[in-house]
């Protein structure tokens, strides 16, 4: 089943006023562990305003002053979450806010709740363990790396391909139905894949797991 933005809406994150000052909206960001907050005006919402921007302002400084300094980003109520994520990191953001068709304000959604669904949705979150490949796109083919993962007495879980904009890079994430992969991976190299990133019991060292728990550090998990 779809999850859609509206269902992921946190009732913990507060809103702004144009009434409100530099010091009053930084004061809020720090009390809900976040960097940024929307600004809504009768239900209207008017944009999103950075704490990097803030702090470059007198603190008595209202609000409405600074509205040029708001940012427009925003994802509609009835749309996929996964479009949440793409803004989330996009903008490097700390909530995502929520508007209808009429550019109403509906809420906002943690990055920590959009983290966790998509742990649901990528398998992430499921027991087993993981391994990323890089290969170029026309090399992809699930037939043959199912084959080379059942050869292992393993079946994959669930798997899931993605781009690197930023370094034109393929990349396919493999979730395996058990943690000793040390096997696996050897197979993958041994015809010759690209074993990017791989999380199992025998590894707790790597560059994804490290990556993890700086991740679960930060968000204090």
């Amino acid at each position: 089943m779809s999850v859609l933005n509206k269902e992921l809406i946190s009732a913990s994150i507060p809103t702004l006023t144009l009434s409100d000052t530099v010091i009053q909206a930084l004061d809020l960001m720090s009390e809900f562990h976040v960097m940024q907050l929307p600004v809504v005006a009768e239900d209207k919402y008017l944009g999103l305003v950075f704490e990097e921007d803030l702090m470059n302002h007198d603190e008595r400084t209202s609000l409405q002053s600074l509205d040029t300094h708001f940012s427009k980003v925003a994802v509609h109520a009835n749309t996929h979450f996964i479009e949440a994520v793409q803004m989330l990191n996009d903008y490097n953001l700390s909530l995502v806010p929520v508007i209808d068709k009429e550019n109403e304000f509906v809420g906002a959604i943690a990055a920590i709740d959009l983290l966790k669904e998509l742990g649901k949705a990528t398998g992430a979150s499921e027991p087993g363990g993981l391994i990323v490949l890089e290969m170029e796109q026309r090399n992809f083919s699930f037939s043959e790396l199912s084959k080379l993962v059942e050869t292992n007495d393993a079946q994959i879980t669930q798997l899931n391909s993605y781009w690197d904009n930023n370094t034109s890079s393929f990349f396919v994430a493999i979730k395996i139905n058990k943690f000793e992969i040390s096997d696996i991976v050897a197979t993958f190299q041994r015809y010759e894949y690209n074993v990017k990133y791989y999380f199992g019991e025998e590894l707790y060292e790597n560059e994804l797991r490290n990556n993890y728990d700086h991740l679960m550090n930060y968000l204090n998990i």
